[in-house]
């Protein structure tokens, strides 16, 4: 090999590497979700910000349930914010142990590709402006099992109620990816209750829409 094809091998080998380099730094969850953790804590700082202030009066802010009671030095990131678009006038509150019937549509922040927000779980066709109660199939979960945030919220709402729901990462998955969704991020539900079910019964349908209402409390 003559000296000008060695040097021009050389070139070549360094761009390759230089090339590699930048890829193994720029994965697909760092071009996906650019400044994530900053990003969150930002937004999650203002929406609290914004409850605190309640303008409108349909502001609240939750402590999650987990929290002891006497818990001192409490942290904006120890509470959901909620917005209440609709109040229901059913008696009582699900408790830890009921399941629940509900509407619900969960997305995260804006991100490259889903420039608005990457949804994560929704019972109806659409964004959160397109809920249409005729034609949204309901979903049953069990209060116990569902992220702090959202446990937090079905505990306070009662038969009727809509919630726009703003849950802070502590609340949610926490620093770590789980299941697509990367470590850091909010989530932001849109949920309305619909019934809910005390244990020790017979046991609804999974599927919530075929389910026998005489099983779930449902006023």
């Amino acid at each position: 090999m003559n000296r000008k094809v060695f040097l021009a091998f050389i070139m070549f080998c360094g761009v390759m590497a230089g090339m590699m380099t930048a890829c193994s730094e720029t994965d697909d969850e760092e071009v996906e979700y650019p400044n994530w953790q900053k990003r969150n804590v930002a937004y999650f700082d203002s929406i609290y910000n914004e409850a605190i202030q309640n303008k409108d009066g349909k502001w609240d802010t939750i402590r999650a349930w987990s929290l002891s009671d006497t818990e001192a030095r409490l942290q904006p990131y120890d509470y959901i914010v909620v917005h209440k678009e609709e109040v229901g006038t059913g008696s009582g509150c699900p408790l830890y142990t009921d399941s629940v019937m509900v509407h619900n549509l969960g997305k995260l922040l804006p991100s490259t590709s889903y420039p608005d927000g990457y949804v994560i779980e929704k019972s109806w066709t659409g964004d959160f402006e397109d809920y249409n109660p005729q034609t949204a199939r309901a979903k049953k979960w069990y209060v116990g099992g569902l992220i702090d945030g959202y446990t937090t919220a079905l505990q306070r709402m009662h038969i009727g109620d809509r919630w726009r729901v703003y849950v802070p990462y502590k609340l949610a998955y926490g620093t770590t990816d789980y299941n697509g969704i990367p470590a850091y991020s909010n989530i932001i539900w849109d949920i309305k209750l619909l019934g809910y079910y005390h244990p020790g019964g017979e046991q609804p349908y999974l599927d919530a829409k075929k389910a026998n209402t005489n099983l779930w409390v449902m006023e």
